[in-house]
């Protein structure tokens, strides 16, 4: 059953994620010392400041995920919203055998989101590639072939080919991945994150057909975006 509640009502300080907490440590470091010297000009300054290190600590938040118990569901790689869904070829730089176009589907991340990307599917990751690309807006189409970007080929524990990626942004300067080629991974299974805003993308499996709508709402590791159909 997938979890419909968003992570606020069920995670109201849910933990950050380690990679953050270098950042929080800093701005809270930065924060402090400028609260010293303004706070003697205007206390009100000084304490405004202090929602820096609080946003950076919501931007790296961690809480945990329900996956649906359908183990034929893929599921949304990112929390975001739906911007694209089209029929494309797989990259190329994956090398696929898969030569037909699939579905794609983008889901665009604001600063606004968790940023911890989840496997969609099962499976073990069989070819990775990275692209040093543009940091262009993720939600234009061109992002998929332009910006900064991290492929994944996973073959599914159904015996299908999946493929997914994370695409930096506007804002976006790293994309950091968990997981390389060999690498065997369980559904929801945390495999990376892009700092400061960006997309993800999911190239479905040969015949299989999403089901969600361009402007909907994901949650990673929860919300459906098709079923792997034997």
């Amino acid at each position: 059953m997938t979890t419909s509640g968003t992570e606020n009502g069920r995670f109201r300080f849910p933990p950050i994620h380690p990679e953050g907490i270098q950042f929080v440590v800093i701005s809270a470091i930065i924060v402090g010392l400028l609260h010293l010297i303004l706070g003697r000009m205007s206390p009100w300054i000084g304490l405004t400041l202090w929602f820096i290190p609080v946003a950076v600590y919501l931007f790296f938040r961690d809480p945990e995920r329900v996956p649906p118990q359908d183990e034929a569901a893929i599921v949304s790689p990112a929390d975001g919203t739906v911007c694209m869904i089209a029929e494309v070829p797989m990259p190329t730089e994956l090398k696929s055998s898969v030569t037909e176009p699939v579905w794609r589907v983008s889901i665009f991340m604001s600063v606004f989101n968790v940023h911890v990307n989840r496997a969609p599917a099962a499976g073990k990751i069989t070819a990775t590639h990275y692209v040093q690309g543009l940091f262009i807006n993720a939600s234009l189409d061109k992002a998929s072939e332009q910006n900064e970007r991290k492929m994944y080929l996973m073959e599914t524990s159904h015996g299908k080919t999946l493929a997914f990626v994370q695409i930096a942004g506007l804002v976006a300067r790293r994309i950091v991945s968990f997981v390389e080629e060999g690498a065997a991974v369980g559904r929801a299974q945390r495999f990376g994150l892009i700092r400061f805003g960006s997309r993800v993308d999911v190239y479905l499996p040969l015949g299989v057909r999403p089901n969600v709508l361009v402007g909907q709402t994901m949650i990673a590791g929860e919300t459906v975006l098709a079923r792997n159909e034997n």
